[in-house]
């Protein structure tokens, strides 16, 4: 009876769909639209402004999604995220109703709703290690040339074809901006370090700015580019220790999920008081949000470690 009630909602929803001629995604950008730029009153706005109160935790996610794939050239794709977010707390809501367990219900909605959020942010940190790395040649070959030749122009021309993307893009606008727009160093270098977001390529743009001014300050750029790899030997003792961790945390999820169907094979009725009384379900309930909540955590904690001016 739940399935075929299940599969009328569907169709219903399928039906309101093309009654009102509106496609799904033009309801998703819609939806999260009003839930990312909803009306606020003068007071959240100020509280907000004065950092006395934060967003809410669904809004945060957004708008953290939404600036990460804007950092990764991404941008197009915050659409496709948010509808599969969707789809993902309609799956987690059929799931839950399927397994005629409606405490697990809101759970499983909510915590499917937040996996393509998740799975950006753990994009944003590899590519924000890919980024660090890239940035720490760059940097290195760079002020090596300019050292040299005392010229950003000529150092950061006579090493663009040993970089790569998305850096070697970001050095090849600083040289056509100059070079086609304007001849204004110091206004592209300005331009250059909001590029690319990293406090250790912003100071050492800084620095080069200095430098145009006072060639004897250029012994510190050597030191500024030394940062980004001290940053990569504390990020890699930090995934050594941080893997260990991760893995008995992923083994515990197994674990507690495998006991579901384990306890099935072992004993009926145990499964039985488990999935089809009251205490029971509240307390698969209580489990999946735990598993949620650790898994966001974890994802939280595990980030790679940036420097900070």
């Amino acid at each position: 009876m739940t399935w075929i009630q299940l599969i009328a909602c569907v169709g219903m929803i399928t039906g309101f769909f093309l009654l009102l001629r509106i496609s799904p995604m033009e309801f998703t950008n819609g939806l999260f639209g009003f839930l990312q730029n909803r009306p606020k009153s003068i007071r959240e706005e100020i509280n907000e402004a004065a950092h006395r109160k934060k967003p809410s935790l669904f809004r945060r996610e957004l708008i953290e999604a939404k600036d990460i794939l804007a950092m990764t050239g991404r941008s197009n794709r915050f659409p496709t995220a948010c509808a599969c977010s969707l789809l993902l707390f309609a799956i987690g809501a059929s799931i839950a109703i399927v397994m005629g367990n409606f405490f697990l219900a809101p759970v499983m909605a909510v915590g499917f709703l937040f996996f393509p959020f998740w799975y950006i942010r753990l994009t944003a940190s590899h590519f924000k290690k890919d980024v660090a790395a890239e940035l720490e040649t760059a940097l290195s070959v760079i002020t090596t040339a300019y050292l040299r030749n005392e010229d950003i122009l000529t150092a950061v021309e006579e090493n663009l074809h040993y970089l790569n993307p998305p850096v070697q893009n970001v050095f090849r606008d600083f040289l056509l901006q100059v070079k086609m727009v304007n001849p204004d160093v110091d206004a592209a270098l300005k331009k250059l370090r909001t590029r690319i977001d990293n406090d250790v390529f912003r100071e050492w743009c800084d620095a080069v700015a200095d430098c145009q001014y006072d060639r004897s300050l250029k012994s510190t750029l050597t030191p500024i580019v030394s940062k980004l790899s001290d940053v990569r030997i504390v990020n890699g003792e930090l995934d050594a220790l941080a893997a260990e961790p991760r893995k008995e945390f992923i083994v515990m999820v197994v674990f507690v999920i495998s006991n579901i169907p384990l306890m099935y094979a072992l004993n009926k009725d145990w499964y039985a008081i488990l999935m089809h009384t009251v205490p029971g379900q509240i307390i698969l309930a209580v489990s999946a949000a735990l598993i949620f909540l650790s898994t966001a955590r974890v994802i939280r904690l595990t980030k790679p470690i940036e420097y900070r001016r």
